[in-house]
């Protein structure tokens, strides 16, 4: 029973550690450019402790990045639930639990499984209804935005009068990414360059609005989940079902 259980908790947080990682396209160098860069809209405060002991708050942070980050738990549990987590990994790393560890996850951790999976499909799906609703304000803000048959959101804010690309070609743009609540998760504008790649190599929402613009040209583009990164999201910034808008301005073609 204490091996079974085990392996079914890591089972878990392995799958989610591994579709963090996908995406639609099928080039891996060019979407690790995407994953790489991506990046938290967070402000830069003060180290919370000394350097001497940062270190091992910075083990601390790694550990939350492999486990809590990847599988989302922020988004799956409430701030009690978190402390019960923080709780247990405490007492059985420092080993003053009052139950023996094997007994715990043999008792609660198929329950543990259960929980966590059903918390993440309805995620996923009141994600995919806030997109839904986005992309429905968007249109009805913006006259001139043409919602594409596959469900893009197209909305020219400046046109080009050069070269139009294909998925052959590759391209220079700029961009900046958000999520529907602003939250920006990419960006090559704040990184101060711009970024070539062939238009083949990225995501379906890419490739069908590159190819609706001319060089000089700039669009935001609404991009559905489907589109995009699917229902296992990308790393820790792009949640499951996500829709993304991305402002992008097309330097070059070639």
């Amino acid at each position: 029973m204490r091996v079974n259980t085990m392996i079914s908790i890591s089972a878990f947080l392995a799958s989610a550690r591994a579709t963090s990682a996908f995406s639609i396209c099928s080039k891996p160098a060019v979407r690790s450019v995407f994953r790489g860069s991506t990046s938290r809209a967070m402000s830069s405060g003060p180290m919370p402790h000394d350097d001497e002991k940062m270190p091992f708050y910075a083990l601390g942070v790694n550990l939350a990045k492999q486990v809590g980050g990847q599988t989302g738990f922020k988004s799956l549990l409430d701030d009690d639930e978190l402390e019960l987590v923080l709780s247990g990994f405490c007492e059985s790393l420092r080993g003053t639990s009052t139950q023996d560890d094997a007994v715990v996850l043999g008792t609660f951790g198929n329950k543990l499984n259960q929980i966590l999976k059903e918390r993440s499909d309805g995620l996923t799906d009141r994600v995919k209804a806030e997109g839904a609703d986005f992309i429905a304000n968007f249109l009805e803000c913006n006259e001139e935005a043409v919602k594409t048959d596959s469900g893009m959101i197209f909305y020219s804010m400046k046109d080009g009068d050069g070269a139009q690309p294909t998925v052959e070609n590759t391209v220079e743009v700029h961009y900046h990414g958000t999520l529907i609540d602003g939250t920006v998760f990419d960006s090559s504008v704040q990184r101060g360059q711009t970024i070539s790649f062939p238009l083949g190599g990225v995501i379906k929402g890419w490739q069908e609005g590159l190819a609706m613009m001319k060089e000089g040209g700039k669009a935001t583009l609404v991009i559905p989940s489907d589109l995009a990164y699917g229902d296992a999201g990308s790393g820790e910034v792009i949640p499951p079902g996500a829709t993304l808008k991305f402002e992008v301005e097309l330097f070059k073609v070639s």
